[in-house]
């Protein structure tokens, strides 16, 4: 019962989509049936779509530029393939504030994860190297490092706090160790 009004179905969208194909074509061949599966397609179903031939308009005012300035990633100005100094070894830690509440009574929504610490410090090896040598920049997601002997340009995993940090530099372990408080969105959320 479903079949054969379902194959009646077929047959009235097969002539359907046949009067619309010879709408489109100008010849004599009419009465000459085109029922052929193969020839259609999801696209075929429906009035014919004509192709959009225009040029797209660049948003930019001055032509010239490739990118505009979000498209550039933060601390790009710094990247300098070219230059011959090597990165030292670097490592980076997340620090976080527990009391006695978070440890033995699991009272707050503190977990060993990232996402619920304060701080991020990273260490970074220096051998040779004099604390007057040092030179230190620090944005919201990127730090800039360069000495005389090395050069580390590192994308931090979060947004810091840049205005509010600690640096140290541990002379007799030749480290730099720079601390960073954490600005991430929804922080109110783990550490209320």
């Amino acid at each position: 019962m479903d079949s054969v009004s379902s194959g009646s179905s077929l047959q009235l969208l097969a002539k359907l989509l046949h009067d619309a194909q010879e709408d489109d074509d100008d010849d004599d061949d009419e009465h000459v049936p085109h029922c052929s599966v193969s020839t259609m397609t999801p696209g075929s179903i429906g009035p014919v779509k004509k192709e959009a031939t225009g040029t797209f308009q660049v948003k930019s005012e001055n032509r010239k530029t490739i990118w505009s300035a979000e498209e550039v990633p933060e601390g790009s100005e710094f990247d300098d393939t070219w230059d011959p100094r090597e990165q030292p070894e670097y490592q980076i830690l997340f620090k976080q504030c527990v009391g006695t509440e978070d440890v033995f009574f699991g009272m707050s929504r503190k977990d060993p994860s990232t996402a619920c610490c304060e701080d991020v410090v990273i260490k970074i090896k220096l051998p040779e190297t004099k604390y007057s040598d040092i030179t230190l920049d620090i944005q919201d997601k990127v730090l800039d490092l360069r000495t005389p002997k090395k050069k580390l340009l590192l994308h931090l995993p979060y947004h810091v706090d840049s205005k509010n940090g600690k640096a140290r530099f541990l002379s007799e372990e030749e480290t730099l160790e720079v601390t960073l408080r954490l600005s991430r969105k929804f922080d109110f959320i783990n550490f209320v």
